[in-house]
């Protein structure tokens, strides 16, 4: 009987102990009346874990950076690498991080660690059509919306959260959004 109890007890604590479980946050970001590509939106999330080095990568391709637009935690390093035909000379002097990595040749690959939050206009000194924005954010959950505006931050606690809304060529969204489950989010720029 003794035995039945402390089992019933432990079981019990342990199920209470593991509280309520991640979701994921599905939303979308929308543009007037049509469907917001290449938005970034994340979570404040003061209290979160420190992150795990990364590495992405912002390709040079057809004299452009692919993707035109990158979000990453703050603390992500990001390969540029040359895979043109031609020198290039990427650069950010404004905003977020700053940085000239020089020219270089077909090939060779440059690096920044992006070590603080902000956004980071990214251009060649060479050739000025190429422009690319890479968005550092200071927290784990964080998503870019896809051709149709969707977009998905994996593992969100429950609670409630501050969101921010960016979109090149727009002013930055923010409100209020409390988890609840399947209760998706929705950003819309006018």
């Amino acid at each position: 009987m003794r035995a039945t109890v402390r089992y019933l007890l432990a079981t019990a604590l342990s199920v209470g102990a593991a509280g309520p479980q991640s979701a994921d946050l599905h939303g979308t970001a929308r543009a007037g009346a049509g469907l917001a590509p290449d938005a970034v939106v994340w979570l404040d999330a003061p209290n979160a874990p420190a992150a795990a080095a990364r590495r992405i990568v912002l390709d040079q391709r057809n004299l452009n950076f692919s993707p035109h637009v990158l979000a990453v935690r703050v603390g992500t390093t990001v390969d540029f690498p040359n895979n043109d035909r031609v020198f290039h000379n990427v650069f950010s002097f404004r905003d977020g991080k700053r940085f000239d990595l020089g020219m270089y040749p077909v090939g060779a690959l440059k690096q920044v660690i992006f070590d603080q939050p902000g956004l980071s206009r990214i251009f060649c000194n060479i050739h000025p059509n190429m422009a690319a924005y890479v968005l550092a954010v200071d927290s784990p959950y964080f998503a870019l919306s896809d051709a149709d505006g969707a977009f998905t931050i994996a593992s969100v606690p429950p609670g409630s959260y501050t969101y921010h809304a960016w979109r090149a060529g727009a002013t930055e969204l923010t409100g209020t959004w409390t988890s609840t489950p399947g209760q998706p989010l929705t950003v819309s720029w006018p």
